[in-house]
């Protein structure tokens, strides 16, 4: 089991969990974040600490695409271990639908 980041991070990308992640298994693209399943611990400590409760157990029902997409991007994007600031818009993004097919970036973080 591990941990992966799923839609309603994007364009949201608060890095609350970054800062409690004990192995800094988090992955920043341009509008959203990812964790390594290789690196993540499974110890959960992020997944409560998510605004938008976008974290969750890679068991989970529908999880299956949501770990792909982690793996992908987490050996593609650089590594992030200290909380920036969310975009300004964040909550605005907050209840949007659909923000994969409309709104992800492939583009890493800066």
């Amino acid at each position: 089991m591990t941990y992966v980041v799923d839609e309603k991070c994007i364009k949201c990308k608060h890095m609350d969990c970054v800062e409690v992640c004990p192995v800094d298994c988090f992955y920043e693209g341009e509008n959203m974040l990812v964790i390594h399943p290789d690196e993540c611990i499974d110890c959960g400590v992020c997944e409560p600490e998510c605004p938008v409760e976008a974290i969750f157990s890679d068991t989970e029902d529908g999880m299956e695409k949501w770990a792909e997409i982690n793996r992908k991007y987490s050996e593609i994007w650089p590594n992030i271990s200290e909380k920036k600031e969310p975009p300004a818009d964040a909550e605005e993004w907050k209840n949007i639908k659909d923000k994969f097919n409309n709104h992800f970036s492939e583009k890493p973080g800066k």
